[in-house]
């Protein structure tokens, strides 16, 4: 016993106790900075709760009320904006920046002001505050774009924005649909559009056009011959500043802003939102994230997705109501990059075609068997820690592997939403990892408002869409043509609370076919409730067609397997109901298919590899390998393809701005190859 005790109470030599002071220190620091893990607001084997005729609810509401706003002084667009106003303390607000320059900003009572001028002059030219007072707004994201919609808001007048690429025909048709009779643009050659229009008469009811960049004294007289003045923005802020009128704010219930559906086939439908419906929407998003992630005044997000879509339109509404700030990009996405390493955001709204360039950014990087091995175990690594809510982007397998991709971001991303079109889970299980931010995933439509589900914090399980947000029900009903029923936990979603929109401007029989009499909106996609309340969309009922022998195809599900096809960068499928069977498009990965190719033993440039016969095999051998893998039944794959060189873009008219495919659009373009294609097979 002694010997025992002497062992214990004997000192130790001071190398010895330096020694193990520094260990326990270690241990100590290594303790405290362990990153704690995002704990779940609920059990994620219960994350939506059944309520009357089987419909679903979030499990973080505690009743069956739906939230219809999140902060009490902030009900309508006008008073979301004063609100960040005030928590702000007149903080930076709206970011711009010219190539190469650090971000310039202007506070949120400089917008405010520069509002309230703007709005005070198209009342003193004649216009009323109104819930039928229209104002189109023709631009790409900038911050004139935002002082154009708040000016609507501070005087209860209605924001109907016009896209970029929505053509001549489509823009004659929204102006004189809504009776706009002022346009706020952003370049002289938007207003020659609209001014060619009003020369040949279509657009009698336009009369003015502010213009946000300088232009020429031509422009001004060409508009005068036709009845139109044009006006620039700094000339009409400074009438309103002469003739300031006190702001007019808009009720919850009063229209707020009409967006018009890309039209992907038949005129665009406009779409008509309360501010209750957008302040609603916001307040889900902020309720479905308060347990991870609060936005705050020192939050920043990038503007680059169109502002005439709702997606966005809400992303800054929940952004504004806690004084944040918006920078936007230069307008050429091809500089997002460099605006993105300047802004340094730190929440990120993305679309799964971002995210899939991102993926294959990093998968390309691995160039040897060696690369791919580490890229891979390091993604592992980092996998098994998201699964347990470990969310970081200090990690060793960050700082060896991930940073560079995460620093292209700007390096302080703490949330991304990805939404518009679906996304592969394994693409999303991987950037979950490799980002080393929390990615979420929405769902919805321009009908009710942006969003109707949303993944809840902490389950990082992909293949789903999440849960009803807070302020909506979803339910599901019977798709009997399609074999989906209710009662098997399938059928078409349906969505009903204080973000669904009240109808399509002067379209009651549309109205009519998309809101039922109980209020209900039918959106047209076929969801499944999963055992843990979650919602998978499954099948698309307005797209899907039958084919010659009385099969029905949904070809966007069958798209959204081929696209993960190594060497297919966008893919469309397509079957007519005089044919049997489908056929593809099919336009290469410019960056990938090398590397395919020389698999083959072939080389050649870009637009030669698109012209070879066993790469075109290749490919559809590839496509057809992991449609019978995704389950994909035999009449749902592709018999033949067509290799194109040139990617489906907004500006040659094959995407809607939301990135979506214009079915219509793809058929007529790709005509001729259709033909061929059939011909070949029969």
């Amino acid at each position: 016993m002694n010997c025992l005790l002497q062992f214990f109470f004997t000192p130790l030599p001071t190398p010895a106790i330096v020694a193990l002071f520094s260990f326990g220190a270690l241990v100590l620091l290594w303790l405290l900075t362990q990153p704690k893990p995002v704990r779940p607001p609920v059990d994620l084997q219960r994350q939506s709760v059944g309520t009357k005729d089987g419909a679903r609810r979030s499990a973080l509401l505690k009743s069956n009320s739906l939230m219809a706003y999140y902060y009490d002084d902030a009900r309508t667009l006008y008073e979301v904006f004063q609100r960040g106003l005030h928590v702000s303390g007149n903080g930076p607000c709206l970011g711009y920046r010219k190539p190469k320059q650090p971000y310039q900003w202007l506070t949120y009572k400089q917008v405010s002001n520069k509002a309230e001028f703007l709005g005070s002059a198209l009342l003193h030219r004649g216009l009323k505050p109104a819930a039928n007072q229209f104002i189109g707004i023709f631009a790409q994201n900038r911050p004139e774009w935002i002082i154009s919609e708040l000016a609507c808001y501070t005087y209860s007048m209605v924001a109907i924005p016009l896209y970029d690429t929505l053509g001549p025909e489509a823009l004659v048709f929204i102006i004189k649909k809504a009776e706009i009779s002022t346009v706020i643009c952003d370049k002289p050659d938007k207003a020659e559009i609209l001014l060619s229009n009003s020369e040949k008469g279509l657009t009698p009811v336009l009369n003015t056009i502010i213009l946000m960049d300088s232009f020429d004294s031509e422009l001004k007289e060409r508009g005068a011959k036709c009845s139109v003045e044009v006006l620039s923005m700094q000339e009409t802020e400074e009438l309103g500043k002469n003739n300031l009128r006190k702001p007019i704010p808009p009720k919850p219930e009063d229209l707020s802003i009409v967006c018009f559906t890309s039209g992907t086939t038949g005129d665009p439908k406009g779409a008509m939102l309360t501010h209750e419906n957008v302040v609603a929407d916001a307040a889900g998003f902020i309720k479905s994230l308060e347990s991870t992630f609060s936005p705050v005044p020192d939050d920043v997000t990038i503007s680059y997705l169109p502002l005439a879509h709702m997606f966005e339109r809400v992303v800054q509404t929940v952004l504004y109501s806690s004084g944040a700030r918006v920078g936007f990009f230069q307008g050429d996405v091809r500089l997002l990059t460099d605006d993105m390493k300047a802004l340094k955001p730190t929440v990120f709204p993305v679309v799964p075609r971002i995210l899939n360039r991102v993926y294959d950014k990093i998968q390309s990087g691995a160039q040897t068997p060696f690369q791919k091995r580490i890229l891979n175990f390091a993604a592992r690594m980092k996998h098994a820690e998201v699964k347990k809510g470990i969310i970081r982007n200090s990690s060793i397998w960050d700082k060896l592997i991930f940073q560079k991709v995460q620093l292209t971001m700007g390096g302080r991303v703490r949330v991304m939403v990805t939404g518009a079109a679906p996304i592969s889970p394994p693409v999303l299980s991987f950037l979950r990892a490799a980002l080393g931010c929390q990615i979420f995933e929405a769902y919805g439509q321009t009908e009710c408002t942006a969003g109707c589900t949303f993944t809840m914090a902490g389950d990082w399980t992909a293949g789903h869409v999440g849960v009803p947000i807070s302020c909506n029900i979803v339910k599901l009903v019977d798709v009997e043509e399609m074999n989906y029923f209710a009662s098997n936990g399938e059928g078409e979603v349906c969505i009903k609370g204080k973000n669904v929109f009240i109808g399509y401007l002067k379209d009651e029989e549309k109205t009519s076919e998309a809101l039922d009499e109980d209020g209900w909106l039918h959106t047209g996609d076929i969801g499944k409730w999963l055992p843990s309340g979650t919602l998978k969309i499954i099948d698309r009922k307005k797209n899907i067609f039958k084919l010659a022998q009385g099969e029905y195809i949904a070809p966007e599900k069958i798209e959204n397997v081929y696209i993960r096809s190594g060497p297919v960068a966008q893919v469309f499928v397509h079957g007519e109901s005089l044919q049997s069977c489908l056929i593809g498009i099919v336009v290469p990965d410019p960056e990938t298919l090398p590397d395919f190719a020389a698999k083959l033993g072939i080389q050649g440039s870009f637009e030669e590899l698109c012209k070879n016969a066993e790469i075109k095999k290749a490919i559809l051998e590839d496509m057809l390998k992991l449609g019978k893998a995704a389950g994909l039944k035999t009449f749902e794959q592709v018999k033949d393809l067509y290799i194109h060189p040139e990617q489906f873009t907004i500006e040659n008219g094959l995407l809607t701005p939301t990135l979506k495919a214009k079915r219509a659009e793809l058929s007529k373009f790709f005509k001729l190859q259709i033909d061929s294609l059939y011909a070949g097979l029969h």
